[in-house]
């Protein structure tokens, strides 16, 4: 019987075995009782009430501390243990155990059995023979770590494909609802259940969203599915209280989640300011606060023996959870971004005496340490982002040095997902990217594994490969701190979650810890400017610049717009030489005599690090907005002809993104100082009609500066969609109707699509599903019969291009995708996820196919890691891609796809390696005829 659920099982045992914590307590009840019962017989004056032994032992109960059983530690079966699943010896690992604050590794085996692990080490093989139906998994050396724990999750009440019926986040009934529970709105078929197993997580805290300051209890839930098929079949350790009222005063009682939000989200749900939400906070503590100080004096009178008139025991189920708050039995789970916003929770924690357990995105809390500190009770946690960020005004100082510093003050760093704000299924990535920007490696992992567990309570069971714990572990195909680390295998309470596992090759370097490079600076600055220092390039001043120990350098063929690698050496003595403005000279030292002899040149070591062209970015609103949540720093979208009425002054007129330009954004400098020279970016649209893109270098100053605007115009964006209100059968009339209009139109409109039929301009049409795909193929076809001439059509997301990648690459169209596709809506259910779910990626098929790709990357902050996207395509092809390959779907590709006319001409100097070790220095511009430092 599988005992994995919400329920009190079923006691198999003949006699009942009192647990120490329950005899302890009624050795206390029949003390007081026999107190009172001599004190009423000498007075007879107060009558004693037939269930004074549990009043007296509830009372008593109030200041225990949640935890597991007494016994907990001596059990042989997990209380989650499924009947019929078989014991597991995973041999010959290299094994992370949490231990020691991560700082544990040993190589050895591990003996899982009934849920738990048995053995850690070396298992002897007289072990074994107790063991006669033992699967082996031969490691062959992999890592393997716990299994990722996500401290904030909203898995099952944010479900995907997010559909209307399955949204269960937010309440909007009230500010301080404590009394709602995530628990009644899991969704057990959410499709990212599967996905983020795949990535290594087996542990999920889901929390309601936070609309409301108190938005009600969070669970902690673990990701596979149970035979029971129930919401609370999946809770790791059910609350005593979950199924009614009665909590059982002989029994210790568990960890509880609660989830509290501050700023600017439940201020923008209810119109209310900051002070109207610190107020509701101080209003339902105070209304808890009386209710827990009235059973405090219920309790004093009850083991005082004063039984007169004490009546019930003072409850009320809608309060009972912030109660138990301030009896230190939760634990809070902060959302809150700003100083202020943190400052006004510590005050808080401080007034009502209670503790936070962690404050959540946290964005400036690497600010204000001494701050956080100053918590009742003790220092929160702090889990965040890596580099997600400003996309509102409480992120805006945002640092991607944060978990270091962090760390550096002693505070506890928690990396999450936010799911499905990030996928969770790339949970790990968040850890690498912490360790990349300075956390050390020990802690980066612990960030994701030991550090939630311990924060959530459940420290005893989950986070780390001890026996006795939990059997949930992940064996990793390289270090998981190494980019792109991907589970061989997952196990949740000793089972098997990877039917068929695929798996790539990975280079021996990806084995170890990456070596990353040095930000010492960059932290300083962080902290020296409150979170927003200057990003803005330095000019080289000599004339001359030698870049030197260089490994590989990778260069644009001018007539293909390949890409090619024209020199590589183990012996890093590559050089490069930029004089005047100009490449002099690449290579070898043979092929470069005198670059080390010039007198007045500036020399830079990079270390055995790379040349390579600057990147292209496409897919996000860079270059048309600061902060996307405040609609004062933006362009703004467009009027969608098919949704509103387009006013009469701009009917019949294609927008162009040129004119709404926003230079000197912190995304796009950032963008620039990791690489990512120049960018295409379309119209804000929600609808039909974007408009037209535009080209611009991420690191002009303004618009009227020499290259800052590389090309006005270069694409026409169409979307068509299922999520428009909108038949489709009606938007690809429209499109045919604008694509075959026979000159009647006279407009810009006509005008412009004119221009995409005779194929001077591509039109790229963002879309999703395949079904809509094959119906654009079709017209493509039918406009080509009736015009004569070729569309240069290229598909923007196309999530479920893969199925149709056959038709795709014969039709010769392009496509522009993101590198770790999620299914967010319905029209990318049937996407294709890659390693170890599925042998190929959806990059990869299309590339097989001969379609040209691009790679798309949809989130402004996210654009900087564009680099990290290349090498990580790379890593799951199994070999299918190359460098070069790669290296075209960040640059050259998307130029071509795009009708970019001139070619980005920058280089990008990397010191280190392509991808967690490398580091991006100088960019090498022959459009500027300079060098900027970065």
């Amino acid at each position: 019987m599988e005992k994995a659920s919400g329920y009190p099982a079923p006691n198999l045992k003949s006699k009942k075995r009192v647990k120490p914590i329950q005899f302890a307590l009624l050795l206390l009840a029949v003390f007081s009782y026999s107190l009172t019962y001599l004190l009423w017989s000498d007075t007879r004056t107060e009558t004693l009430p037939i269930n004074s032994a549990a009043i007296v032992a509830q009372c008593r109960a109030l200041h225990l501390t949640p935890g597991p059983p007494d016994n907990f530690y001596s059990r042989t079966e997990s209380d989650r243990f499924q009947k019929g699943t078989k014991p597991t010896l995973i041999r010959n690992a290299t094994i992370w155990t949490g231990q020691a604050n991560g700082n544990v590794v040993i190589q050895g085996d591990i003996l899982i059995d009934k849920g738990l692990i048995k053995k850690v080490g070396s298992v002897d093989e007289s072990v074994l023979r107790s063991y006669p139906d033992v699967v082996v998994l031969d490691a062959a050396g992999s890592w393997v770590s716990p299994g990722v724990v996500d401290l904030h999750s909203h898995l099952g009440v944010g479900s995907s494909p997010g559909l209307s019926g399955a949204r269960d986040g937010n309440s909007h009934e009230g500010l301080v609802q404590p009394w709602l529970r995530s628990l009644d709105g899991l969704n057990t078929h959410d499709d990212a259940y599967r996905l983020s197993i795949s990535g290594g997580v087996t542990v999920a805290n889901v929390l309601p969203g936070s609309a409301n300051t108190i938005g009600g209890q969070a669970f902690v839930i673990k990701l596979r599915p149970t035979t029971e098929r129930s919401s609370s079949a999946m809770l790791l350790e059910p609350p005593f209280s979950l199924n009614g009222t009665y909590v059982d005063p002989f029994q210790r009682p568990r960890w509880r989640q609660m989830k509290h939000a501050c700023g600017e989200n439940p201020s923008r749900v209810y119109s209310g300011t900051r002070m109207d939400t610190q107020w509701s906070f101080r209003e339902g503590y105070n209304t808890a606060r009386k209710i827990k100080e009235k059973q405090d004096a219920y309790c004093v009178k009850a083991l005082a023996g004063e039984w007169k008139d004490l009546g019930d025991f003072p409850e009320d189920l809608q309060w009972e959870a912030l109660v138990d708050v301030l009896r230190g039995r939760v634990k809070v789970q902060n959302h809150c971004y700003e100083a202020v916003d943190l400052d006004g929770i510590v005050r808080l924690t401080n007034e009502f005496k209670f503790s936070v357990a962690a404050f959540h995105h946290a964005h400036e809390a690497y600010l204000v340490p001494d701050l956080i500190k100053k918590a009742y009770g003790h220092p929160p946690a702090v889990a965040i982002f890596a580099t997600h960020g400003r996309y509102k005004r409480e992120a805006y100082r945002g640092s991607e040095f944060a978990p270091r510093i962090l760390a550096d003050n002693g505070l506890d760093v928690v990396m999450k997902s936010d799911h499905p704000v990030l996928d969770s299924r790339h949970l790990i990535y968040e850890a690498q990217q912490a360790h990349y920007f300075g956390l050390a490696p020990n802690l980066a992992l612990a960030a994701v594994t030991s550090t939630p567990a311990r924060i959530m309570g459940q420290d005893h069971r989950i986070g780390r490969i001890i026996e006795g714990f939990d059997a949930d572990i992940v064996v990793w195909d390289s270090h998981p701190l190494a980019l792109g680390a991907t589970p061989k295998q997952v196990f949740i309470d000793g089972i098997a979650q990877l039917e068929k596992p695929y798996t790539s090759h990975k280079p021996e370097s990806a084995q170890h810890i990456p070596h990353t490079p040095d930000f010492e600076k960059e932290i300083s600055d962080a902290i020296k400017y409150e979170g927003l220092p200057p990003l803005e390039p330095e000019t080289a001043k000599s004339d001359v610049v030698v870049f030197r120990n260089v490994g590989s350098i990778f260069l644009k063929n001018k007539a293909t717009r390949g890409i090619n690698q024209v020199f590589t050496s183990a012996l890093k003595d590559g050089v490069l030489v930029f004089e005047d403005g100009r490449i002099a000279c690449s290579g070898s030292l043979e092929a470069c005599p005198g670059a080390l002899s010039y007198s007045n040149a500036l020399y830079l070591d990079l270390e055995g690090g790379s040349i390579s062209p600057g990147l292209v970015s496409y897919g996000s609103s860079l270059g048309l907005t600061h902060i996307s949540g405040e609609v004062s720093t933006s362009d703004g979208p467009v009027f969608d002809p098919l949704s509103v009425k387009v006013p009469e002054i701009i009917d019949g007129t294609v927008i162009k993104a040129a004119d709404g330009l926003l230079f000197a954004t912190r995304d796009a400098l950032l963008a620039y100082r990791h690489g990512v020279t120049t960018a295409v970016t379309a119209p804000t649209s929600g609808g039909f009609l974007a408009g037209l893109s535009t080209v611009f270098s991420t690191a002009a100053a303004h618009k009227l500066a020499d290259g800052a605007v590389v090309q006005e115009v270069a694409a026409l964006h169409v979307r068509l969609s299922l999520s428009f209100g909108i038949s489709v059968s009606t938007q690809i009339a429209a499109l045919r109707e604008l694509l075959l209009d026979e000159g009647e139109g006279q407009g810009h409109l006509a005008r412009r699509f004119s221009e995409v039929v005779a194929g001077k301009l591509p039109l790229v049409v963002n879309v999703e599903s395949a079904d809509i795909i094959a119906s654009l193929l079709v017209l493509k076809k039918e406009v080509e019969a009736v015009k004569g001439k070729s569309i240069r059509l290229v598909l923007a997301g196309a999530t479920e291009g893969h199925l149709l990648a056959k038709e795709i690459g014969e039709a010769g169209v392009g496509v522009l995708i993101q590198q770790r596709p999620y299914p967010s809506r319905w029209e990318q259910k049937r996407l294709l996820p890659g390693l170890p779910l599925t042998q190929s990626s959806a990059i990869a098929t299309l590339v097989g196919h001969n379609v040209t790709v691009g790679i798309l990357v949809g989130d402004t902050s996210q654009v900087r890691n564009t680099r990290f996207d290349a090498a990580w395509a790379e890593l799951e092809s199994n070999g299918a891609l190359g460098r070069s390959q790669v290296l075209e779907m960040v640059s050259s590709n998307v130029e071509t796809l795009l009708g970019v006319v001139e070619s980005n001409s920058d280089l990008i100097a990397t010191r280190g390696g392509f991808d967690f070790g490398g580091k991006v220095i100088a960019i090498i511009s022959s459009r500027q005829g300079t060098v900027h430092f970065v």
